[in-house]
């Protein structure tokens, strides 16, 4: 079996209905090219045994898929006599993507191929409370910039950007975000699509974190909760391999969950309890300044508990212990086989999760945690870029996404 592996045989693979085809049957290019983003050479006699349909009909979408640049040719499959059979492959770098990661205090853009990887990338810090025409002018010059230097700006696939807000996913609208004072509605995609003629995907910067981070580092893991510790608390939740974002958008908004320790203290979001209030990196700040520490953000923080700050490291512990509350509730509702913990306090390394984990594998009940792992973002502050990449690269590469391409070259020629 090995050795016919080496000659290139590949296994047949079994193609449901539902993985085939839309609602009207037909098995469209865009369905085939999903078999070909594993990034492995095909031949078209393999895809016509894998997919069951007729050589002619593979070929004519072959074709399409050679035409559109998202699949190209590699060499010839090896002979076993006569003529070789010709080979081909997904071509990441057929079209290039833009992703955006606005934080609190901070944008990035980057500027990716189709699997993500980036090309290249600015950043500026600039607060989110500058309002949204400020930073999306940057995100919006800045990605001029990018893709001029790239020598290919008509290869733009689209753009995807992360917000530090509640978004309404099929708007791309932030909704009454509580650090983005000017933002409420405001129509990011109309803003962003005006300059830059290509898809525009808007989501919460916690979700997108999730896809980076999974899609980078823990492409097996299908049950995985990224948890971003900042200036707020947020989640993403990936579940059956899915993004799970709820009836509105706010799914994972941990921050606002009532924690025992928080009791009455008043949360930016107006109401009391919340965990927020007590564990992010700016409660935190407060607690060791109240104490009479020189402690204005969480990145004091962080360099306070590196310096060996017995304070800084008791006050990191104890966030994580409350972080850690809330969590082992998620690991008895979700049962994620991964906890990744990231954001700017995340650099905070073991001070934080030896508590996180303190209290979720004690609270978790065993049959939970048997397969649980937490763990830091490995992703760390490019996981935003890389989901952003991924948010668009998942819409322009799936079955409607590729028809679409093909549509609109077929309507220019």
């Amino acid at each position: 079996m090995a050795e016919q592996r080496r000659k290139g045989h590949r296994e047949p693979v079994r193609v449901t209905q539902s993985e085939q085809a839309p609602a009207t049957g037909a098995f469209r290019a865009g369905d085939l090219f999903q078999l070909l983003r594993d990034g492995r050479p095909w031949t078209r006699a393999q895809l016509a045994m894998t997919t069951g349909l007729a050589r002619s009909t593979v070929a004519g979408k072959v074709d399409s898929l050679l035409r559109s640049g998202l699949v190209v040719p590699v060499g010839d499959a090896q002979s076993s006599g006569g003529r070789p059979a010709s080979r081909f492959a997904f071509e990441p770098r057929a079209r290039t993507v833009l992703a955006a990661d606005i934080g609190a205090s901070h944008v990035r853009v980057a500027l990716t191929d189709l699997t993500g990887r980036v090309l290249a990338e600015e950043r500026a810090e600039m607060p989110v409370a500058a309002g949204p025409e400020a930073l999306l002018r940057y995100v919006v010059d800045s990605g001029k910039r990018l893709l001029a230097e790239s020598h290919r700006p008509d290869q733009l696939a689209g753009v995807g950007i992360g917000l530090p807000g509640p978004v309404q996913h099929t708007t791309g609208r932030p909704i009454k975000p509580p650090i983005m004072p000017g933002w409420d509605g405001f129509d990011v995609v109309g803003l962003v699509q005006a300059a830059l003629p290509a898809p525009v995907l808007v989501d919460n910067d916690v979700n997108i974190m999730a896809l980076g981070e999974r899609a980078g580092y823990w492409p097996d893991v299908d049950n995985l909760l990224f948890v971003k510790v900042a200036t707020g608390i947020g989640s993403g939740v990936i579940s059956s391999g899915q993004l799970q974002r709820g009836s509105d958008g706010t799914a994972g908004d941990l921050g606002h969950v009532r924690a025992a320790r928080a009791e009455d203290t008043v949360c930016r979001c107006g109401n009391t309890g919340c965990l927020e209030a007590i564990a992010s990196g700016d409660a935190v700040a407060r607690f060791l300044a109240a104490q009479g520490l020189d402690t204005a953000t969480g990145a004091d923080v962080v360099a306070l508990a590196e310096n060996g700050n017995v304070a800084a490291i008791q006050a990191l512990r104890q966030a994580g212990r409350d972080i850690g509350e809330v969590l082992a509730t998620c690991v008895n509702l979700l049962n994620p086989s991964m906890i990744v913990i990231g954001g700017s306090m995340a650099a905070a390394g073991e001070h934080l999760m030896a508590g996180v984990r303190e209290v979720v594998y004690h609270r978790s009940p065993p049959l939970a945690t048997t397969n649980l792992r937490i763990v830091l973002s490995r992703a760390g502050d490019r996981a935003a870029t890389m989901g952003a990449s991924q948010l668009v690269c998942q819409h322009i590469l799936s079955p409607e996404g590729v028809e679409t391409e093909l549509a609109g070259m077929a309507g220019v020629g």
